[in-house]
């Protein structure tokens, strides 16, 4: 038997919840961090599941990618927005990487995999796919067999943001659970070297239940019936890994990861109710009420900026030659943009409070910039804080969302986990505390699974995939303990979360 390579992608799961919080409730992901190493992965800017998780499958960053969110603008019109599909991928995945050299992929759920490509071996499209209807799946007869598996496999629940929720919890249970009842079918049933799984339960229950957990939201239930939802639906997701893990050989190389993590949501900055207010934004006549964004609102012979909503802002210029009624000469771009990032950085909450937000530039932290980047990207309150698109809010502040009920916004580190299956076997080591923390990694970057990947099976990572191997054994350490650094970055999200 050749060697295997596991993947399992847990959307939106949190490092402070997995390595601290709730570590001693989650015994298979603790083998996990015991037996392998283990540690907080940094996502892309923005952290935000498409494009994460293809940049993680191509070793490549959104903008070499071209895709910059779930929508993207076509052109440089104003009304040019597109979502995302599989369509837009034009760099090789892992799964492209390891068909030129025969070897099978089973990739289930992965998002950006709508519409689905030929691979060598099986893919059932992400939760873009509109329905199980449609052709999601390849080859197309895959679809057929998956109903007699697991019935209504269940692509998305379809509305988390909703008030509803015990219909919600049934939803998102349903949903985790066919998911992995279709990966052990898969697994099982089927021959593969590597198997790549998404499940987006947990994203989904971080924006629909956070407030009922985390005594600094400022939403916060205390005594409520959802007060232990989350962790209830950890305790599951830990043992469907388990239930999975089991099944692998044990040479098989085990993945655990998350694009991104989580964080309380604290309001939302309405970004074009700004830019209204800062001048740089001109509508055709005033607004009284809330009002979707839309181009004919805009006088574009008087307007430099506008924005997008979203969990990140996008800012984008309204360039002469560039835009079709652009005013922004070519010469003046880098001081607007150096004025805007002032005014934006600035930002406080409606007491006062700098909120700490963070404006990049494009083509400073991508290595090339494809399609039609935004011009600016924005973590308003360092992602405490949502962009609100809409015009016409009675302030740039905001504690309801434009979109629905929404708790949490997305965090800029996700979950690391590796082992070989045949080391999670066995009672729980006598120090097991001791070997977590000497297992523990810092400087992990979603850049570094696709060559992980591809070096497990003895492949070159093609040139520019990727960043660094992240090795399966660890060097021996002079301590067993956390670094101060270490320490105190743990220390600091549990009492962001208000536990300690």
């Amino acid at each position: 038997m050749g060697q295997k390579v596991c993947v399992i992608g847990l959307d939106c799961v949190a490092p402070e919840l997995v390595f601290g919080l709730w570590r001693d409730r989650l015994p298979n992901l603790r083998r996990l961090m015991q037996r392998g190493v283990h540690g907080p992965l940094e996502s892309v800017i923005p952290p935000i599941t498409v494009p994460a998780w293809m940049c993680m499958m191509t070793g490549k960053d959104p903008g070499a990618l071209g895709i910059y969110g779930f929508r993207n603008r076509r052109d440089y019109t104003y009304d040019g927005l597109a979502f995302a599909t599989s369509r837009l991928v034009q760099e090789p995945t892992v799964w492209d990487v390891l068909g030129e050299h025969n070897l099978r992929t089973i990739a289930l759920g992965v998002p950006l995999t709508y519409p689905p490509t030929r691979i060598n071996g099986l893919l059932v499209s992400g939760f873009l796919a509109p329905d199980t209807d449609s052709e999601y799946t390849y080859p197309p007869e895959l679809k057929d067999e998956i109903r007699t598996v697991v019935s209504d496999y269940i692509l998305d629940v379809r509305n988390f943001r909703t008030e509803d929720k015990d219909q919600l919890l049934g939803d998102v249970y349903a949903m985790t659970e066919r998911r992995f009842a279709l990966a052990r079918y898969l697994i099982t049933q089927y021959s593969w070297d590597l198997f790549v799984m998404v499940e987006m339960g947990p994203d989904r229950m971080h924006h629909a239940f956070w407030r009922y957990f985390d005594p600094l939201h400022p939403l916060y239930v205390p005594g409520s019936q959802y007060e232990h939802a989350i962790r209830d639906y950890y305790e599951g997701l830990d043992a469907e890994v388990g239930e999975l893990t089991a099944l692998l050989g044990p040479d098989t190389l085990i993945l655990v990861v998350s694009d991104h993590g989580a964080k309380r949501m604290d309001g939302g900055i309405c970004f074009n109710d700004w830019l209204i207010r800062e001048g740089y934004l001109t509508l055709q006549r005033p607004v009284t009420e809330v009002t979707k964004f839309a181009p004919e609102l805009v006088d574009w012979s008087r307007t430099r900026a506008w924005g997008d909503g979203g969990y990140y802002g996008r800012l984008f210029l309204n360039v002469r030659g560039r835009e079709p009624q652009g005013v922004v000469a070519a010469d003046e771009i880098d001081a607007l943009k150096a004025e805007l990032r002032s005014g934006l950085e600035q930002l406080t909450d409606e007491h006062g409070k700098l909120l700490g937000s963070k404006v990049f530039s494009p083509e400073t932290i991508y290595t090339h910039c494809r399609n039609f980047p935004p011009d600016l990207i924005v973590y308003f309150g360092d992602l405490h804080w949502r962009s609100v698109g809409s015009v016409g809010n009675h302030s740039i502040w905001t504690h309801t969302n434009d979109t629905g009920p929404d708790d949490a916004n997305h965090a800029q580190h996700g979950i690391f986990l590796m082992a070989r299956a045949g080391e999670l076997n066995g009672p729980d080591r006598l120090d097991a505390e001791q070997a977590i923390r000497a297992n523990r990694r810092e400087g992990l970057s979603i850049y570094d699974i696709a060559p992980t990947i591809l070096t497990a099976f003895g492949l070159d990572p093609p040139n520019g995939m990727g960043r660094a191997v992240i090795q399966a054994s660890l060097a021996a350490r002079s301590d067993s303990a956390y670094s101060a650094d270490e320490e105190a970055e743990l220390a600091r999200r549990l009492e962001e979360l208000g536990y300690l």
